[in-house]
């Protein structure tokens, strides 16, 4: 499995638009500072043709812990979602 980093990105960046590799990574860092902003403020963030990211609350729960089967509380908390648009669903299972 490959990963995409920052650098990646980057480097995709400077290569498609001719960048400096500083102004690329200030692009990508932008970029990820304003998703990050919206989903702390409460926001959704919807990329067209992408996805959407949002932050769902989950409440506390009982669990378990899958080594010796105690149960656990799990806190309440909030997490971030991404659920992907049906145009980015579609080119990933075409290909």
């Amino acid at each position: 499995m490959a990963t995409i980093t920052r650098i990646d990105l980057a480097n995709a960046l400077r290569n498609r638009f001719g960048l400096t590799a500083a102004d690329s990574y200030r692009m990508i860092d932008i970029i990820f500072d304003e998703i990050e902003q919206s989903l702390i403020n409460g926001e959704d963030v919807k990329i067209t043709g992408f996805g959407t990211f949002k932050i769902l609350s989950k409440s506390a729960r009982i669990g378990r812990n899958p080594r010796t089967g105690v149960p656990a509380v799990i806190s309440a908390r909030r997490v971030a979602s991404f659920r992907p648009s049906n145009d980015f669903r579609k080119i990933v299972s075409e290909k």
